[in-house]
């Protein structure tokens, strides 16, 4: 399967903290909890699809400074093409993510995107990419909208992940809801129970599949052509160490296995591909090929 990925890339260093709240300290030394990675949510679902054997192309903003040096050998030590990488901005995007030692479940993450959400794409330069593709994973970030309508009239399966919603009628994620035909996001601040929420959203939204990540309880979906709402428990075989980019990583898999195996099947190699990537430290590092997903799922007992 060939998918194009467009979104955010940036520079990520991870923290591990003592505990959640954050007490004042005027200095500490968490030996080892310090480390800087290339990460963001499309190199990280681009990274994760390759390494579960697809063909990817990944379209991005980034600076013209050191950091966006950093990316570009990224990319090349991944195979990863920069055709459609373009240095548009000034400064590359940064985050910062604190993690609890002793609570691999918490996390606090800090994104500055700098202008990125002020750019636009230049539509001619990814269009070749997007027609070669199977599926167009279209993060929810602003220069994506153009791409949008490009997607549907290719006939694309057009996959997004909305993150966090309040709203299901959310003003930013509107436009990304409306054209998605694979939809995830997390039950993080919902305003409602995720089996109530999602059917808020299967009844204003056309989208084929919906999947509502419960982090340690596992995920709820939607399949429209079922009319089923299906839960499927988290897997747990232990070992995490920093559950960030987990999200990233089950949306990947899911897309990757589900033209294989259907959607429920799909999203419970989604699940333990999620497991073995939060027993590893940052967004982008921890995941695994397809035989390795396929020895944990077949001797996976808790199902």
């Amino acid at each position: 399967m060939n998918v194009f990925v467009s979104g955010l890339v940036n520079i990520e260093t991870d923290l591990k903290i003592r505990a959640f709240p954050v007490t004042y300290y005027p200095v500490d030394y968490p030996f080892f909890g310090i480390h800087s990675t290339v990460s963001g949510v499309a190199y990280n679902i681009a990274k994760a699809a390759k390494k579960l054997g697809d063909g990817v192309s990944l379209s991005s903003l980034i600076g013209k400074d050191f950091e966006a040096g950093r990316i570009k050998d990224a990319f090349d030590a991944e195979g990863l093409s920069r055709e459609c990488l373009f240095d548009a901005l000034d400064t590359t995007p940064v985050s910062v993510v604190l993690h609890e030692h002793g609570n691999a479940g918490k996390r606090q993450v800090y994104c500055d995107l700098k202008n990125i959400q002020d750019m636009t794409v230049d539509t001619g330069a990814v269009r070749d990419a997007m027609a070669k593709s199977d599926v167009c994973v279209l993060c929810n970030i602003n220069f994506n909208r153009a791409l949008l309508p490009i997607a549907k009239s290719m006939g694309k399966t057009i996959a997004t992940d909305v993150h966090v919603l309040s709203s299901a009628d959310d003003a930013f994620n509107r436009e990304f809801m409306e054209n998605a035909d694979i939809l995830f996001l997390s039950d993080e601040d919902l305003p409602s129970e995720p089996q109530e929420f999602i059917l808020t959203l299967k009844n204003m939204y056309t989208a084929k599949i919906i999947v509502i990540g419960l982090g340690a309880d596992g995920a709820i979906m939607y399949e429209r052509e079922t009319d089923r709402v299906t839960n499927v428990p988290a897997v747990n075989i232990g070992g995490v160490v920093n559950t960030v980019g987990a999200g990233d990583a089950m949306f990947t898999a899911f897309i990757h296995y589900y033209g294989k195996f259907g959607a429920v099947e799909a999203l419970k190699r989604a699940e333990v591909f999620a497991a073995l990537k939060i027993r590893h430290d940052g967004g982008s590092v921890g995941f695994s090929d397809e035989a390795q997903v396929e020895e944990v799922f077949g001797s996976y007992t808790a199902w």
